[in-house]
């Protein structure tokens, strides 16, 4: 990963560099501590990239941890999906942890807890403690088990443990403050029984850490000096702390909080994408509509357009959406350097030229890119069939531009000028084909002549092109309205067409400038009908200016 890190003096590293002035620290300490429920999305990416270039620019470290401890969500697939990713985003991690590493060490600060008397096994069910609790207008109360003995809390934790007690009969709780006007502060929750296979420790345990416990305890143990969260985790900061304070252990990170990810027209919560999979709105996780890094991926972005946006952003304590042009700019910039160009026809119209004799064929040699020589060149092949886009072509002209209507000359990129003649519609008024003849000469001026992009019918391979769209009519789809009620049903089009026959070699993976199309990414070939399919990754030009 070579990309330059934009917006060096924030708030986080300005932080850093105190720390490391005043000799807090010798070495900064960093991690990515994903939950394996899910695959990754543009969100966790923007927190992988600050913790991993903080600790690369101050020559420290960044862990992988993976949060495993809740045996109901986590899958196997998950994690290799995030290692998948994590290694396709450049990104060269020092070490992979996982939560499961540290459940006997866990289990263990949980009884010196007990023994603090500063946790207590309750036998409140989950809508009693809910109810126990109180509100942010109302305080909490305390459960009539809240005062047991430091005995009886060992024995009941460790039958706990042996698996004596069905799910949701007992849970293990911190004593803090059921006042607290921090309502995650009232006694909240540190172990629950949960009989599960876990991937890892597999039927080893049947109680496990809450986030809250695991958490700040795995940041300890693994030395992480800067514990780097989004802001919804504020309020559990103060159980962060508590925990480490009242725990005998060596190392107390510090957490410190930035602006989750907010991108307009998209979700990035894994909770709502789950449920526009089951909704059938979406198909995957990989569903080029979403902004996962296996979507995104899909649909043709590259890894270095997705560093650049992260490098963008900047790293700020303000909630706010970015603008989803913001991301589109920059696989813009990456592909029109980087991507060949080729032509494809999306609305295809047949284009007959009358004065070209039928087994006429020229071959024409063209740069693959307007600037990098280096790309080489290909061929294209003119015959007297040919296809133009449909809307390329007008039955009148109502406007003061030189669209191609009958009578008026048109060139062809890359080829020769031709004159529509006439048109032939079929019984409805559709165009069928058009009549033409061809100047077939070289070097004519066309400076004022409308350029339009073709492709040979004899030398030309079907293709379906998949037009994505935003998945949802609103800036803010989770604001006011159910999610559902703002997906927009036109996020996906699929159009038939063809692409010129110098891409019968192209791999699945290769990406395109189609000329005044669109960047598109070749997404699969149909074995029984030799299409190909191509995913529209971005337009030429901003979609998405606010009017």
């Amino acid at each position: 990963m070579n990309k330059n890190t934009i917006n060096k003096n924030n708030f986080i590293r300005k932080i850093i560099k105190n720390d490391l002035n005043k000799k807090k620290y010798s070495k900064i300490k960093t991690r990515f501590a994903p939950e394996p429920n899910g695959y990754l999305h543009l969100g966790h990416v923007k927190s992988l990239y600050i913790n991993y270039n903080i600790a690369k620019d101050f020559n420290g470290t960044c862990n992988v941890r993976f949060d495993d401890s809740n045996p109901s969500k986590i899958k196997k697939k998950y994690i290799k999906s995030i290692k998948k990713d994590i290694k396709w985003l450049g990104f060269k991690i020092n070490n992979i942890y996982y939560t499961s590493n540290y459940f006997l060490k866990i289990y263990n600060y949980a009884i010196e807890l007990i023994k603090k008397k500063l946790a207590y096994v309750d036998e409140l069910n989950s809508k009693e403690i809910k109810k126990y609790r109180g509100t942010l207008k109302t305080i909490g109360k305390d459960s009539p088990y809240r005062n047991r003995s430091i005995n009886d809390n060992l024995k009941l934790f460790k039958e706990m443990k042996e698996g004596k007690f069905k799910e949701g009969q007992m849970c293990l709780r911190a004593k803090i403050n059921m006042l607290s006007p921090i309502i995650l502060m009232r006694d909240p929750i540190l172990y629950r029984i949960k009989y599960k296979e876990h991937i890892k420790t597999a039927n080893e345990w049947c109680i496990y850490p809450m986030y809250d416990f695991s958490h700040c305890i795995s940041d300890a143990l693994e030395k992480i000096t800067h514990s780097i969260c989004t802001l919804e985790f504020i309020d559990n900061k103060n159980l962060y702390n508590w925990i480490l304070k009242n725990i005998t252990i060596e190392n107390r990170p510090k957490q410190y909080e930035f602006s989750r990810l907010n991108i307009e027209y998209n979700i990035m919560s894994k909770r709502y994408i789950n449920k526009l999979i089951k909704k059938k709105i979406i198909t995957k996780w990989n569903d080029p509509r979403i902004l996962t890094i296996t979507g995104l991926r899909k649909r043709g972005y590259t890894p270095d357009s997705i560093i650049d946006f992260c490098s963008r952003i900047g790293v700020t304590k303000q909630n706010n959406i970015i603008e989803m042009s913001l991301l589109e700019n920059c696989i813009r910039n990456d592909l029109n350097k980087n991507s060949p160009r080729a032509m494809a026809i999306i609305n295809p119209i047949k284009i007959i030229l009358e004065n070209i004799p039928n087994k006429y064929e020229e071959q024409l040699i063209i740069n693959n890119h307007p600037i990098n020589k280096n790309m080489g060149k290909r061929k294209i092949y003119f015959n007297k069939e040919i296809y133009i886009d449909k809307y390329d072509f007008k039955d009148k002209n109502n406007n003061k531009y030189n669209h191609p209507v009958v009578g008026n000359k048109i060139r062809l990129k890359n080829a020769y000028n031709i004159i529509i003649k006439f048109i032939i519609k079929n019984e409805k008024g559709e165009i069928k084909k058009i009549i033409c003849t061809c100047k077939h000469k070289k070097n004519q001026d066309y400076k004022y002549i409308k350029i339009i992009h073709w492709v040979s019918v004899l030398h030309s391979i079907p293709a379906k092109f998949y037009l994505y769209e935003k998945l949802f009519n609103k800036i803010n789809p989770l604001k006011k309205n159910k999610l559902t009620n703002n997906v927009n049903k036109k996020s996906l089009i699929i159009k038939n067409g063809f692409v010129e026959e110098s891409l019968k070699t192209a791999k699945i993976g290769n990406k395109y400038q189609f000329e005044r199309e669109g960047y598109y990414c070749l997404d699969k070939i149909e074995n029984k009908s030799n299409n190909l399919i191509f995913n529209l990754i971005t337009n030429l030009n901003n979609r998405y200016k606010r009017i």
